[in-house]
């Protein structure tokens, strides 16, 4: 059984992945106050892919 992974279609997955985390932990790091923990926020943001990134920007973030 041979299984081939087409990786054009992986690698733009990735790439999409790191940038979201990586604006994700920069905001949270910038942020004075977040809805919950940011030690909680970094946890999801980066174990949680693609969805934990935008968990944080939709929810984590606290409104002025």
């Amino acid at each position: 059984m041979n299984i081939d992974f087409n990786w054009n279609l992986i690698i733009p997955l990735v790439i999409l992945q790191l940038i979201l985390m990586t604006f994700a932990l920069i905001n949270c790091y910038k942020e004075e106050e977040t809805k919950g923990p940011k030690m909680m926020w970094v946890f999801i943001i980066v174990f949680i892919n693609i969805i934990g990134p935008i968990l944080y920007f939709v929810c984590g973030r606290k409104s002025d």
